[in-house]
């Protein structure tokens, strides 16, 4: 029956585009590419905080003004090897399937572009004028992360204390920021993630089999972007009364789709 099957098998087809594409990526650089093209690629597709220093100079970097715009997406879209692309993958499904699923496909692969660009400019600002490349859909995974925690620990939810496997579970009423701010469970997700990309900008540690180095900068601009943009993109029309969302007493909220 198609309720009896397990959330976890039931992953959103744009999660699974998002993942095909991405792995497909990877196959052409590795089995198709030469290092010269590769580096040809990388210089037209990937983020180069270069490319808008004035200073720069001008024609060493191909694609002109429209890399300079379409730089800010197309990152995300590569990864340095194997471990780097797994890594990426095994994130992308866990916290890009909840959230895929409470905005639908098209919201969630519009989330995912801005939180990327917002990644990036987040790089850019701490980065100004370096010539090496940043890739990687990290910086959209934390988005994805910081989507989840607005809804996914809510009374109902998928991670709440009552949580339910039903669809409804993911239409729950977002927490509003304030609440977050007291729930010990968020309030600890937070700490160890902005703990953990501390330690990476430190260099204190990095991922196993990864070499290069961690643009936690950006994870932080897409995690930021992903809380805080959350209702730009969020379906579920929230109770302008919700109470807390630890409060035993409270009864569930209705939610609704717009549109």
């Amino acid at each position: 029956m198609e309720n009896a099957r397990q959330p976890i098998f039931n992953i959103p087809i744009i999660v699974l585009v998002l993942v095909a594409v991405l792995g497909l990526i990877h196959a052409v650089f590795v089995l198709a590419l030469s290092q010269e093209e590769t580096t040809e690629v990388l210089l037209l597709f990937a983020f180069l905080p270069a490319r808008y220093d004035s200073s720069f100079p001008a024609g060493l970097l191909p694609g002109g003004w429209g890399a300079g715009i379409w730089t800010f997406v197309t990152y995300a879209l590569i990864h340095a090897d194997l471990n780097h692309l797994i890594f990426n993958l095994l994130w992308l499904v866990a916290f890009g399937t909840p959230v895929a699923r409470r905005f639908g496909g098209p919201r969630f692969l519009a989330f995912f572009v801005v939180t990327a660009a917002a990644g990036a400019a987040a790089h850019l600002v701490s980065h100004f004028g370096e010539v090496a490349p940043m890739i990687g859909a990290s910086a959209a995974i934390s988005g994805a992360m910081a989507a989840a925690m607005r809804f996914a620990f809510q009374r109902g939810g998928p991670l709440g204390l009552l949580r339910s496997g039903e669809a409804s579970a993911y239409r729950v009423p977002a927490a509003p920021l304030g609440a977050m701010l007291r729930d010990p469970r968020l309030l600890a997700f937070l700490v160890v993630w902005f703990g953990i990309n501390l330690l990476f900008g430190l260099g204190t540690f990095t991922l196993p089999g990864v070499e290069q180095s961690i643009a936690w900068e950006g994870h932080i601009g897409g995690f930021l972007a992903g809380l805080f943009g959350f209702a730009l993109f969020d379906p579920v029309r929230n109770s302008p009364a919700l109470a807390d969302p630890q409060d035993p007493n409270q009864a569930p909220n209705g939610a609704s789709m717009d549109h």
